[in-house]
């Protein structure tokens, strides 16, 4: 016996007195409520009404059971409201994960969203894996690089990009490369992956197709913010994703070599776990954040960023620096 939908349906029928309204009210038939008040009757020992061919009224045991369930009831009516309410209103925790670099991208739409909606709170944990947003009880995610996958819904927000840089300081000293083969000749950078430790190569288009460059590295690090530092401070060329590199080449602390060869593969992604009893306020973000960052090109790396020429980057450096 379902003692909660019994009990329930007792108190319904105490309040009509009438097992018919009462399935007239819940849609369901009379010989349901009936047979559900003879198993409470059952299992309490005690008969809780006296019926008759066109009412049922409480004995009085009965009435002694309704006072003591009702408190019990509303509270538990009260808590059901409760929680009902809270999806139907735009406030309290959002949790999200996103790699370090992300923050670029998501900081000035957190704030926009907070700014609208000052009863939500940001709950951001920064972590460069990727997060089991089930396991670690999240609502949102942001990833840049290949579409997360598993049981989860994942949504392509805008093209990352990749492409070769140094800063204009560097250019100075060791000259601008021509090809691929004069890499030999210069210092790179390389992105060291957290988990397994190893150096990744560098994929670049090459003929067409793209392809693993292995390069020698005069600095490596795990960190891809770390990378671009070491970049701007002319410690060598390297292959930087727009969402770092594309403020500094806009500005001109960076400049693009070989831009034959940068590579346009990558997404920024936010993705969310499967379900259909979503929080308002989650709803709410996501489209949000679809509106805002869908088809961005605020991290996207346009000609105009690419085709500027060393001598043009060296005035800009040198007018700064004065």
């Amino acid at each position: 016996m379902d003692h909660f939908r019994a009990i329930t349906l007792f108190e319904r029928a105490a309040a009509a007195g009438s097992f018919q309204r009462v399935a007239v009210e819940l849609a369901i038939s009379p010989q349901a409520v009936g047979k559900a008040v003879r198993q409470l009757e059952t299992h309490l020992g005690v008969r809780l009404f006296h019926r008759t061919t066109r009412s049922n009224s409480l004995t009085a045991e009965g009435r002694a059971f309704l006072e003591a369930v009702r408190p019990g009831l509303a509270t538990i009516a009260a808590a059901v409201g409760q929680v009902r309410a809270t999806t139907e209103q735009i406030e309290g925790p959002i949790r999200i994960t996103a790699a370090h670099s992300a923050r670029k991208v998501l900081t000035g739409p957190l704030a926009e969203f907070n700014a609208r909606y000052p009863q939500v709170r940001f709950d951001l944990l920064m972590d460069d894996g990727f997060t089991d947003i089930a396991a670690a009880q999240i609502d949102v995610g942001f990833r840049a690089g290949g579409e997360p996958t598993g049981q989860l819904i994942a949504r392509r927000l805008f093209g990352v990009q990749e492409v070769l840089c140094a800063s204009p300081a560097y250019l100075v000293r060791h000259g601008l490369p021509r090809s691929l083969g004069e890499l030999a000749a210069h210092r790179c950078t390389g992105f060291r992956q957290r988990e397994s430790g190893r150096l990744l190569p560098w994929q670049l288009m090459i003929d067409g197709e793209l392809r693993r460059l292995d390069v020698a590295v005069a600095f490596c690090a795990n960190d891809p913010e770390a990378e671009l530092d070491a970049v701007l401070a002319g410690m060598g060329i390297g292959l930087i994703d727009g969402i770092n590199a594309a403020a500094a080449l806009r500005d001109g602390r960076l400049q693009a070599v070989l831009t034959e060869h940068a590579v346009d593969r990558l997404g920024f992604y936010v993705y969310y776990a499967q379900r259909t009893a979503m929080p308002r306020r989650v709803r709410a973000f996501i489209d949000f954040i679809v509106e805002r960052l869908q088809g961005s090109e605020a991290f996207r790396l346009r000609p105009q960023d690419l085709a500027r020429t060393p001598r043009q980057r060296g005035r800009t450096a040198g007018t700064r620096r004065a």
